[in-house]
């Protein structure tokens, strides 16, 4: 599942010219602590709650408080899990998503992560996941299929997401097993981009990290 997935369109944005005290009645009415900042069509940072309240002038434009200003962001084609790593880095209630042009496309709230992350990782059964890059003309269920079974695991869920421009796929696999480094140097040996894992090993990895960042936030919540 790419960051895409997760957008939404609820929440406004806040411009440069904006007062503090709009901001705050903002945040207060979509009842969260940061919003984005653009400039004209731009991205120009994220500002927080408690920033707002630190202004000497409620009357102060946002455009005064640029050293304020975070540049905590994902791209519309980041895996989601990086969303959670970015917002557990960096204490966000939302994460701007970018396009290309390095305009915001969207936000993802904390909220909505957590929900989504949950369910897609079924975080309440025991297992292993990888994240594999493959060209979109080049996929085939049946042969990922085969090279999991021939370790002796079985996929219990499986979700693809496709970069039009790219013309790449993110297959993301659930595996009913933890310990998956034979299926991953299975996957290596038949060529394979290997994005993210998690399983038993304690091989240092981004999907690790996120992985680690979402337990923290499910704790925290």
């Amino acid at each position: 599942m790419l960051t895409r997935d997760l957008i939404t369109q609820s929440l406004p944005y806040l411009q440069l010219h904006d007062k503090v005290y709009q901001a705050l009645q903002l945040m207060n009415d979509n009842q969260v602590r940061h919003l984005p900042v653009i400039d004209g069509d731009k991205f120009a940072g994220i500002i927080s709650e408690d920033d707002l309240l630190m202004a000497d002038n409620e009357n102060g434009l946002i455009s005064d408080m640029s050293q304020s200003l975070s540049g905590a962001f994902v791209k519309e084609n980041d895996h989601f899990l990086t969303t959670v790593q970015i917002a557990g880095e960096n204490n966000l209630s939302i994460v701007p998503v970018l396009n290309d042009e390095n305009e915001v496309i969207g936000t993802v709230a904390y909220a909505d992560m957590l929900k989504h992350a949950s369910e897609f990782m079924s975080l309440s059964e025991p297992g292993g996941l990888i994240v594999l890059e493959v060209e979109t003309n080049q996929y085939s269920f049946n042969e990922i299929s085969k090279i999991v079974e021939s370790n002796d695991a079985q996929i219990t869920q499986l979700n693809t997401s496709n970069d039009a421009a790219t013309g790449m796929m993110q297959v993301t696999i659930r595996i009913n097993r933890q310990e998956i480094s034979d299926i991953v140097a299975s996957f290596q040996r038949y060529e394979y981009n290997i994005k993210y894992f998690f399983g038993e090993e304690q091989y240092t990895n981004e999907l690790k990290s996120n992985y680690d960042n979402l337990m923290t936030y499910l704790k925290l919540g």
